[in-house]
């Protein structure tokens, strides 16, 4: 359609519920991933014109005897967060008496039946139909086939109108041209068996490159974030050590906020909080960036409190006998000697920062994790892919604590 109306599309590979946000907030121009229009969507959404109808199936482990709803007395149920289905499966849990398992995307619902986690699963039947049968998954789908639905292109009320006019107009074009029923046919009717490798060396030979940018953007993101953090921290540890109380205080408040909010709300308040507050637009490094610089700034300065009060206090008695002042007496005497201190909780802190990362995945950036959620999402070899992505942070884990180590027995 982009290509047949002349515009660019950037993808982002959000879950449907932070893609949802994410439109909320203003940081993407478009939702398009199985969204049903419905009546109470478009009290918040504008839609383009429907481009497939579906509904809603049932998957199950391929030697499961649940055939319908009747069959799930007793069992449990995987849904997607902010779904049709898992609001359909809300609305009859009661009736059928099951209990549901949410989870944020389709493959994290798939492997958990396939383990046997949950008995059942609830989803877009298209999406379901394709899953099983080009990744040759262990599942089977029921006759159930509910919730009849049409998808569409989501935009928020009042804006984008030229993009749904691009839409729909190219998705005329397509289906007079007969593309639109050779795509549709692709995927459903005579969607073909995924070839790609599923041993581990096979994995890491088709998407070592993926993997390796992946892991470049962690690292990047870590070092950066860190070089922010260390110069709010270094400002809010030498506050904290400060002889004037209001100051004392004020820096007190600052670690004990950053500390005494998780990090997965952090990282939502200022990708989708902010952003929705001020109408601005932010781009998921920027926000990383922050998030992490934030989270760290606050152990970081409790590094250089740690640090500061380490050092013998016969040191800044010894100083100010001498008629040292405050300042020299920190920059000449203490400080030196509370850096050696503090370097190897410094490098463990950066360990802590590069598995944070880890957590910005949800607002889409490509670090490891996501990179690795990318891939099993195309491939569903999870339990590879995951031993994968472990091994490589371990590796790099592991020479930074070596690191560490190495310079502790040094400044000693």
């Amino acid at each position: 359609i982009a290509e047949a109306e002349g515009f660019e599309v950037e993808f982002k590979p959000l879950g449907f519920n932070a893609a949802v946000q994410a439109l909320e907030a203003g940081q993407v121009d478009a939702v398009m991933a199985g969204m049903g229009i419905t009546d109470e969507r478009k009290q918040k959404f504008d839609f383009t014109d429907s481009y497939y109808d579906s509904g809603i199936g049932m998957g199950v482990s391929k030697n499961s005897d649940i055939t319908s709803l009747s069959d799930l007395q007793g069992k449990k149920v995987a849904v997607k967060l902010g779904t049709q289905s898992a609001t359909y499966a809300e609305s009859i849990k009661s009736k059928y008496g099951f209990t549901t398992t949410t989870f944020e995307d389709s493959s994290s619902m798939y492997q958990d039946v396939m383990v046997g986690n949950s008995d059942a699963l609830f989803e877009d039947y298209p999406v379901l139909a394709y899953s099983i049968t080009s990744n040759n998954l262990p599942l089977k789908m029921t006759d159930h086939n509910e919730n009849k639905t049409e998808y569409g292109v989501a935009v928020n009320k009042g804006e984008n109108a030229e993009l749904i006019t691009a839409f729909n107009n190219g998705l005329k074009k397509l289906k007079e041209s007969g593309k639109y029923d050779e795509i549709i046919n692709k995927y459903t009717t005579n969607a073909s068996e995924n070839t790609e490798a599923t041993s581990i060396l096979g994995l890491i030979k088709t998407n070592w490159h993926t993997l390796a940018t992946g892991l470049w953007n962690t690292i990047v993101l870590t070092v950066v974030a860190l070089i922010f953090a260390s110069l709010i921290g270094i400002i809010f540890g030498l506050m904290k050590t400060s002889q004037n109380n209001i100051v004392q205080a004020i820096a007190g408040f600052y670690i004990d906020i950053i500390r005494g909010v998780p990090l997965i709300v952090l990282t939502f308040f200022i990708y989708f909080g902010i952003p929705q507050a001020f109408e601005i637009t932010m781009q998921p490094f920027v926000a990383g960036v922050i998030t992490l610089s934030l989270n760290a700034s606050a152990y970081i300065a409790e590094i250089i409190r740690g640090g500061i009060q380490a050092v013998d206090k016969g040191q800044y008695e010894a100083c100010m006998s001498l008629g040292l002042p405050y300042s020299k007496s920190m920059r000449k005497v203490i400080l030196p000697q509370a850096i050696r201190i503090m370097v190897p909780s410094f490098i463990n802190q950066f360990v802590i920062t590069l598995k944070d990362t880890s957590i910005l995945s949800i607002i889409g950036i490509a670090e490891l994790t996501q990179t690795g959620k990318v891939i099993i999402a195309r491939n569903l070899q999870s339990s590879q892919m995951w031993l994968i992505v472990g091994v490589m942070y371990l590796i790099v884990i592991v020479l930074l604590t070596k690191l560490s180590a190495h310079l502790e027995r040094n400044l000693k």
